[in-house]
């Protein structure tokens, strides 16, 4: 077995445990590179099929390029799809002009609970790794959060050797992370050993890429020439500069990113 395989057995091995611990399961789907290879990966814990819904939380202010993927791998996969919207706070006028972390809160965070509440979801999978950004450091394979999705990294349970808690009182809402174990060159190799489509905006245009995807605001793309799955892994073996650096949520203030968790973001 070598590391692709040890990775994708852990992960299949989280996922059929949230299958079989939680009551009502749910996956969320960013439309970028790690919740295409979440998914991929639970359509081989089931056998070919994703058991549960996916879950896209949609901003209005995504990349077109992002949504005509999504609907297109959701009727090839066969997937149950829910898109969560918090249309309340973009009829008052939501958007990045407000601030960033301010927009992502309310269309993000609040259009997710909203969703979570409407569907009565008590475990929802998301697709984060730990080497992303440091917040993400902090959490835990089976995550528990408050009666409000809200996340308290000082008071997560311990694990130790693949030992998960997942026994928890209840009314928990748990938070899956099936990819957490992984690095970003990790799912790309993955990505290129399985063949897993992705959105055409990774790829190089123009001497330009997008590295991370999310809002058409607040998302910027890095100089590359990588226009393969091959030629952006061999970036990655070089490069120096962090995966979210063209977030510009992450830039607002120093604790953005964690703030933002706190509440119950991805």
């Amino acid at each position: 077995m070598n590391h692709l395989d040890a990775l994708e057995s852990q992960s299949v091995y989280i996922f059929r445990e949230a299958f079989n611990k939680i009551d009502k399961l749910a996956m969320l789907w960013s439309i970028g590179k790690d919740s295409n290879v979440m998914l991929w990966l639970a359509r081989k814990a089931f056998f070919g099929h994703v058991p549960f819904p996916a879950v896209h939380i949609d901003t209005s202010y995504k990349i077109p390029e992002m949504i005509e993927f999504r609907d297109r791998m959701a009727k090839e996969w066969g997937l149950q799809m829910i898109v969560g919207q918090n249309k309340a706070a973009l009829d008052a006028g939501m958007g990045p002009e407000k601030g960033r972390v301010v927009c992502c809160t309310a269309l993000k965070t609040e259009g997710l609970k909203a969703t979570i509440g409407a569907h009565g979801f008590t475990g929802v999978i998301a697709g984060i790794r730990r080497d992303e950004e440091g917040t993400r450091a902090k959490e835990r394979v089976f995550s528990p959060r408050g009666k409000h999705a809200e996340w308290d990294f000082r008071d997560q349970p311990p694990e130790f050797w693949d030992q998960f808690k997942t026994d928890f009182a209840p009314g928990t809402h748990l938070r899956i992370h099936p990819l957490l174990h992984w690095t970003e060159l990790d799912v790309w190799r993955y990505i290129q050993r399985e063949k897993i489509p992705v959105v055409d905006l990774y790829f190089a245009k123009d001497g330009r890429r997008y590295r991370s995807l999310g809002c058409a605001p607040c998302t910027g793309t890095i100089a590359s020439t990588a226009t393969t799955v091959a030629e952006i892994i061999e970036e990655l073996e070089t490069t120096n500069v962090s995966e979210r650096s063209g977030r510009a949520q992450d830039k607002e203030s120093e604790d953005a990113f964690e703030r933002l968790r706190v509440e119950g973001y991805m």
